[in-house]
């Protein structure tokens, strides 16, 4: 079950249904949402939704019964407020000994900022993730919400309360999993932390091998404003890479002098301004040089590497991401369109047996 948010809460619980969970979103009356029509949220996708009023008589004590029938409740308020509403931890604890209680948030559950307001882009840029993009002469780009309310976020979520699902299953002990953003975003960080140490990364944009420092592993703007991305990092792709693009062999062996890597991304930045994009991504599309095109959001799923695995999918009118991972003896797919308030509120009742739902008594036993 999810006690309804927005950002990583909704989006764990997303994927969870994608993977076969049967997930109940308790919505409250006017509560949070993207500010579109619910139809169209996707992160809702594959679940039912059933309206609870937390702050009405009768409210926590749905809530409770429905954690009593769960495996799983996610929760995505900021520290104390649960509590405040009596769906806490050790209240669905008490009804459901086994019980797998995630928390999400972004500054975690305590720490000087945990009772505070925050958004994905604060998260990333405490933990040094934020600083790693962007060009060197301009402020850090910030990636959308996808490093840190997903990926840092709702990713770690998801792995944090399967693990401790196992660990019920096979000791009968239930837990809180504690799942914050800035956590889990600098748990992505742990490569360049080793690098760090290692003499290998320099604190500061453009200057690595990965951060478009080197000019064979960055973006390029192509004759019709396209771009092409380049991650030619291996000699053996950058000699192919290096052909392809039409390099001299002189401009190509530049490679090899760190100090003469701008004459060589000027070269390269050059031919890319050529052609166009299309044209450019008919001459690397098939080859070992680790060359692609930048898409957008709306021309991704019309690539035919994508099309061809159905990385995307169409479902109630909505192109959207298929689901993943891939397996092959339980499949996944998505079972219902995006739940919209209260939809399901009967089925739920009548399905997990929780008669509160309709704002009944629960019979005696």
């Amino acid at each position: 079950m999810e006690l309804a948010g927005i950002g990583p809460g909704p989006f764990a619980a997303m994927l969870l249904a994608d993977l076969g969970a049967d997930v109940v979103r308790v919505d409250r009356p006017g509560g949070p949402g993207l500010g579109i029509d619910p139809a169209f949220d996707v992160t809702n996708r594959g679940k039912r939704s059933v309206l609870v009023d937390l702050k009405a008589a009768g409210g926590p004590g749905a809530v409770l019964e429905l954690a009593e029938r769960a495996d799983i409740l996610i929760e995505a308020f900021r520290p104390g407020v649960a509590e405040r509403l009596g769906v806490g931890p050790a209240a669905c604890l008490a009804r459901n000994p086994a019980l797998v209680y995630g928390r999400m948030t972004g500054w975690g559950q305590d720490g000087p900022l945990a009772a505070t307001a925050g958004h994905d882009i604060g998260y990333i840029a405490i933990t040094g993730a934020l600083a790693l993009a962007g060009p060197a002469d301009a402020p850090p780009a910030a990636p959308a919400n996808l490093l840190g309310d997903y990926a840092g976020g709702a990713l770690y979520l998801v792995t944090g309360v399967l693990a401790a699902l196992h660990h019920a299953r096979t000791g009968g002990c239930g837990q809180v999993v504690d799942a914050a953003v800035v956590d889990g975003t600098a748990h992505l960080t742990a490569m360049i932390h080793g690098m760090r140490a290692a003499g290998a990364w320099q604190d500061r944009r453009g200057a690595n091998l990965l951060d478009g420092g080197a000019p064979f592993y960055g973006v390029y703007p192509t004759a019709d404003g396209g771009h092409m991305a380049v991650g030619a990092l291996e000699q053996r792709f950058y000699d192919t890479f290096a052909a392809l693009l039409g390099l001299s062999a002189e401009q190509a062996a530049l490679r090899a002098d760190p100090a003469r890597w701008e004459e060589l991304r000027a070269a390269v930045a050059a031919r890319f301004r050529t052609r166009s994009r299309d044209e450019w991504t008919g001459v690397f599309e098939t080859a070992d040089a680790c060359v692609a095109p930048v898409l957008s959001p709306a021309q991704a799923p019309g690539h035919p590497h994508l099309a061809a695995r159905g990385t995307f999918t169409e479902d109630a009118g909505i192109v959207q991401p298929a689901p993943a991972p891939r397996f092959s003896a339980t499949p996944t797919a998505i079972r219902r369109p995006p739940a919209r308030p209260g939809a399901h509120t009967e089925d739920v009742a009548g399905d997990w047996d929780v008669p509160a739902l309709l704002g009944r008594p629960a019979p005696r036993p």
